[in-house]
């Protein structure tokens, strides 16, 4: 990795040769804020809001319902679907915008364990984001023959997935860590004993490279609102590979995935191919936000996105530790960049009232308990100069002890 910046002038310098450099302009980001939450929930891209007034005042209070037809609404599952494909190395029918990423997991995680008769275990590993967990948890409880699910530290998973191992379901950057799986290496230990590989891209996609095909993985989802700047409560996306199309038999069974919704048939015939993982009506709003989002992607060459990516975090983590010697941070994401996602976590003592320090300050990361303060670095909006101006803030507050003041510990019901 090249010389990293240390001063403010080396920072705009950097920047001011960036690739990414004009993206930035294509964001609404607020005066005298410095964003590091994209992991989170990314800016809204300044062509959002031209078209939801679009959808809004035009296609829906205009259009009203022959926008299904006129504005295309029926396809935007398979539309968006299509732009999210080439960011997850998949093909543009193998991937589908719908529902929440949870909803998306038990269809998903059911399917797969429907597929694997015989076997019994469910792999994933101990602080997964909760609702993958809980995802798993019931349903594994709701099947009348209940698989076992097993929960394993990540450096043991490959050497516990053995023949009776239906499903392994990991996500692919750890949501508090940042840590990044070996998709590549654990996807070809799960084949190569007969088991299905399911992939949660949340914290991936639209952050770094991802081939899903590639590494022959079988199943995947992901969110809208994180690094794909859909907006909050984006809809998810789902993806399976193509040669499981035939067998895919996923449990809730909607309109939107019969084979003719229209014929208002009283009997359930799923639709051919991934549509039929498709339940109910396509939320309109949100999914023409997330296109909207997705289409700051069209020319983006995802390597130089993920080595601005590593140059960011590699920024963030030495300006802290140059900045802040004896603060009491210890780094939580991995020292390597190639082991890390688009963020870095530091654990301290004192890390929630710090965050609400920093975001008082316009430095707006957040918390994740017991004592993890995330930055998420997006690439294509945040720059070196944010990256310098963040950690001398935080130097400061650290200095002068400004955590130290009781407004910052009132715990928001949002951390």
């Amino acid at each position: 990795m090249t010389a990293l910046p240390t001063t403010l002038e080396e920072a705009r310098a950097r920047d001011a040769r960036d690739p990414l450099r004009t993206s930035r302009d294509q964001f609404h980001i607020p005066a005298d804020t410095i964003y590091l939450d994209g992991n989170s929930l990314g800016c809204m891209p300044k062509a959002t809001a031209a078209r939801l007034r679009q959808v809004v005042e035009q296609e829906w209070a205009e259009g009203l319902i022959r926008s299904w037809n006129d504005a295309d609404w029926i396809n935007l599952p398979q539309r968006v679907g299509a732009r999210i494909a080439p960011l997850i190395g998949a093909e543009p029918d193998e991937v589908l915008m719908t529902d929440s990423t949870s909803i998306n997991l038990y269809k998903l995680a059911a399917a797969a364990v429907r597929m694997q008769p015989g076997r019994r275990r469910i792999i994933t590993e101990p602080g997964n984001f909760p609702t993958d967990r809980y995802i798993l948890q019931g349903l594994a409880d709701s099947l009348q023959e209940q698989p076992e699910l097993v929960t394993l530290p990540a450096e043991q998973i490959a050497d516990a997935i053995d023949e009776d191992t239906a499903l392994v379901m990991l996500t692919h950057v750890h949501y508090k860590s940042g840590r990044l799986h070996d998709m590549a290496a654990i996807t070809q230990q799960a084949r190569a004993c007969g088991a299905l590989m399911l992939w949660d891209l949340s914290h991936s996609a639209g952050a770094l490279p991802v081939d899903l095909n590639g590494c022959g993985a079988d199943m995947a989802v992901g969110c809208g609102y994180k690094y794909l700047n859909g907006g909050p409560g984006a809809p998810a996306f789902a993806w399976v590979a193509k040669r499981h199309h035939e067998r895919l038999n996923q449990p809730i069974w909607g309109w939107f995935g019969h084979a003719s919704p229209f014929a208002m048939s009283d009997d359930y015939v799923p639709a051919e191919g991934l549509r039929q993982v498709l339940t109910g009506t396509t939320a309109v709003l949100g999914a023409s936000a997330l296109e909207t989002g997705l289409v700051l992607f069209a020319d983006i060459d995802m390597a130089v996105l993920r080595r601005k990516s590593q140059q960011l975090t590699q920024q963030f983590i030495e300006a802290v530790e140059r900045r802040c010697p004896k603060a009491g941070f210890e780094l939580a994401s991995p020292r390597d960049p190639e082991m890390r996602g688009s963020q870095v976590s530091f654990h301290h003592p004192e890390g929630y009232a710090i965050m609400q320090a920093l975001i008082d300050r316009g430095v707006i990361g957040d918390f994740r308990a017991p004592d993890i303060i995330r930055f998420g670095m997006a690439p294509l909006y945040v720059g070196f100069e944010d990256i310098h101006n963040a950690v001398e803030i935080l130097g400061d507050i650290m200095d002068y002890r400004h955590w130290d003041d009781p407004r910052y510990r009132q715990r928001n019901a949002v951390t």
